[in-house]
């Protein structure tokens, strides 16, 4: 695509990856940015189907190049995002950085710094793709980093009552992973089958909204629906392995599929809830055979309208493990890095590290495209490092929210949650 003439060792990358999960920075030119531990990661944090090469960089939809200090910046990305997003590589020769890409990219030159020539690139094409103005988010009480998939009724209410007694100003109540009956039966199971409409009803009459998490293209190897209807499932794609099984992506552009997800996001609607957490969405941008003939990403974005079509007008909607450029204009609030800390190990602050880093470098996306979504605040008084996390969160401008047992926090813990929970900024936030 372009050659641009120079020392590599003055110029720096801007390396945007292609989900949620997916590590995004800035980088010295000569250097190469960082590689999928094994097929998995490449699978269901990086794009699957596109390594990069050995060295060097390789941008999903967007790389930017600031070729020396204070030079003009040069951003290539995707002609239609909606539609297709090329991968672009950087690499770095002797006296000059060569860019390529596997399909049609556009190209701008920005008289600016790196974070400005981002922001303005990101007006750019929220006006080129009709996005409206950005809404505030509410702050949020989450299971997940308390209870994993373990979490039950019971501790959910005991929370929801332990918020109100200390009046902290929490507005929405979600009920992350474990509540379904299995991943791609959208409904109430186990313990949760006859409690969750029951616990939606308690958190309106507490005067907060009810939310829940589900993975809506996804399809467990377990799930009666896999079984009844293979011909609704995308040929040929493989989602990644989690829950102890293998998953396939629900083929939406197959009417009778989209009418069964349908039905069960109405239902789950009609049952009180009006804040979805999307996650795993990265396979509905999986490669594989389809009923309708379109791009992946196409029938990504087509899947993200059929959700948003089915719920009713004011209901919020959360993109995680989501491809980003596809999903502009169609989700209230995305997440825009890794989770701050792993079921396995329970506190790995390791992650957050990361977290900062990839959530710093797409800052420029905030009040542009969505709200950003940097993950909960942890405010209990065992997590490593909670006060940067906390300042992190806070500088974000984005959604406030927190995953802590309310009684395990300490005084600090809870001023801090007084003090941070708020609805989302809309003002832009650029930390690049």
């Amino acid at each position: 695509m372009a050659e641009l003439v120079g020392d590599p060792s003055r110029a720096r990358v801007y390396e945007h990856g292609w989900q949620s999960w997916s590590p995004t920075g800035i980088y010295p030119a000569t250097g190469t940015s960082q590689r999928p531990a094994d097929a998995t990661a490449q699978t269901m944090v990086y794009r699957p189907g596109r390594p990069a090469p050995a060295r060097g960089f390789q941008g999903e939809g967007l790389i930017a190049v600031q070729p020396a200090p204070h030079a003009p910046v040069h951003i290539w990305s995707s002609s239609a995002p909606e539609r297709t997003v090329p991968s672009i590589r950087v690499r770095a020769e002797r006296d000059r950085l060569v860019v390529s890409a596997d399909s049609e990219v556009t190209v701008s030159v920005h008289d600016t710094g790196l974070g400005t020539a981002l922001a303005r690139w990101a007006e750019s094409l929220a006006v080129r793709l009709g996005v409206g103005p950005v809404r505030p988010t509410p702050p949020v009480w989450c299971s997940w980093y308390c209870y994993w998939e373990a979490v039950t009724a019971e501790a959910v209410l005991a929370n929801l009552d332990a918020i109100v007694d200390a009046r902290l100003p929490v507005e929405v109540i979600q009920v992350d992973d474990g509540w379904e009956a299995g991943i791609g039966e959208w409904r109430a199971g186990g313990d949760w089958a006859g409690s969750l409409t029951g616990v939606a009803a308690r958190v309106r009459d507490a005067g907060l909204r009810p939310g829940l998490w589900l993975a809506p293209f996804l399809v467990g190897a377990r799930c009666t629906l896999a079984a009844d209807h293979p011909d609704w499932l995308v040929g040929g794609a493989d989602a990644g392995h989690n829950w102890g099984q293998d998953l396939a992506v629900l083929d939406i552009t197959r009417p009778a599929a989209a009418e069964h997800l349908t039905g069960m996001l109405r239902a789950l609607a009609d049952a009180g809830f009006d804040y979805f957490k999307l996650d795993f969405l990265y396979a509905g941008a999986l490669a594989g055979r389809r009923y309708a003939d379109c791009s992946p990403e196409a029938a990504y974005r087509e899947g993200l309208e059929l959700i948003r079509a089915a719920l009713p007008e004011g209901t919020t909607l959360v993109g995680c493990g989501a491809p980003l450029l596809p999903s502009i204009g169609l989700v209230d609030a995305m997440r825009v890095g890794p989770d701050v800390a792993g079921e396995g190990a329970r506190e790995t602050p390791e992650r957050r590290p990361a977290a900062i880093r990839t959530g710093s470098a797409r800052s420029f996306q905030h009040a542009r495209w969505w709200v950003n979504d940097p993950d909960c605040l942890l405010l209990r008084p065992e997590v490593p490092d909670r006060e940067e996390w906390a300042g992190y969160v806070s500088s974000s401008g984005g959604v406030a929210g927190f995953s802590d047992p309310v009684w395990q926090l300490d005084e600090w813990g809870l001023d801090t949650a007084r003090r941070l929970l708020r609805p989302s900024s809309t003002e832009h936030v650029d930390l690049v």
